[in-house]
């Protein structure tokens, strides 16, 4: 109870904790314009997109609106600003956003320009079959030998991604994504290679249309990008993030992943870290 009784007692407001913040950080800046400003897109499910109100939502968005309640105590002081991902980078160098949260992808190559936070989503390659199909999990996938079709996105590693899983699978690179998933709709495959995200996303919403064969492989880290050379900025946001996945405010995060994974997230037990 000591560490729950001092919580309660000692609250910094907005500008006592900014005075905690060097006088340089992006920090400070945030806390004194009342409101964060956020890069992400608009047209990927089910990271950022607009729902049928036209409202942008995603779980991309609800980690804004987390760190702005961390920042503010109020989720909706936050301003969202939509860009390419080519833009993603540029943005942050130049200044014109806070922070970028577009399911960015941790590479080495892209953290000698930016500084990334900690992980919030664990990415990967899964297969996304039909309820209605003879062949749907991954183990009668695999059962089918030559005989089974995968379509995949058209890119350089996509023969070899495809057969990391399923050696000896006809591999159907197809031009867009739309159309990769189209190949499965009409049989021409019989799973199509996607995120691990699209393929919770597609069951979440039309269980009866997809399913998952619960097979995931190939695992990328999407972290938010700040400017670096800002460890008081970093700080702040990797200390909101995990409060949210792993600690006890974790109302935000969790409603977000049981809606756009179809998911409860892991709970949390008391006692040695998981962090």
């Amino acid at each position: 109870m000591a560490g729950a009784a001092t919580a309660a007692t000692v609250a910094l407001t907005a500008e006592k904790a900014a005075a905690q913040a060097a006088p340089t950080s992006l920090l400070r800046t945030v806390l004194d314009r009342g409101k964060l400003i956020v890069g992400t897109g608009s047209t990927n499910a089910p990271w950022h997109f607009e729902n049928e109100k036209g409202e942008l939502v995603g779980m991309d968005i609800t980690m804004g609106r987390i760190l702005a309640k961390g920042l503010f105590d109020d989720a909706s002081k936050v301003d969202f600003v939509r860009e390419d991902p080519a833009q993603r980078i540029p943005n942050i160098t130049t200044g014109k956003v806070d922070i970028v949260i577009q399911f960015m992808t941790v590479t080495p190559q892209r953290a000698q320009l930016v500084a990334f936070t900690r992980p919030y989503y664990v990415e990967g390659i899964a297969l996304l079959t039909r309820p209605d199909a003879q062949n749907k999990s991954f183990d009668q996938l695999l059962a089918g030998g030559a005989s089974t079709r995968v379509s995949i996105l058209q890119n350089v590693d996509a023969e070899n991604s495809v057969h990391q899983a399923l050696p000896h699978a006809q591999v159907m690179q197809i031009d867009t994504q739309a159309n990769v998933i189209q190949a499965l709709e009409s049989k021409r495959a019989d799973a199509a290679a996607v995120d691990l995200s699209t393929v919770r996303w597609m069951v979440a919403k039309n269980p009866t249309r997809y399913a998952d064969s619960g097979k995931k492989w190939f695992s990328m880290l999407y972290a938010a990008a700040l400017r670096q050379g800002d460890p008081d900025w970093l700080n702040f946001v990797n200390t909101t993030f995990n409060v949210a996945m792993f600690g006890h405010q974790n109302e935000l995060y969790d409603a977000a992943f049981k809606e756009f994974f179809g998911l409860d997230a892991p709970s949390r037990t008391p006692g040695f870290p998981s962090i």
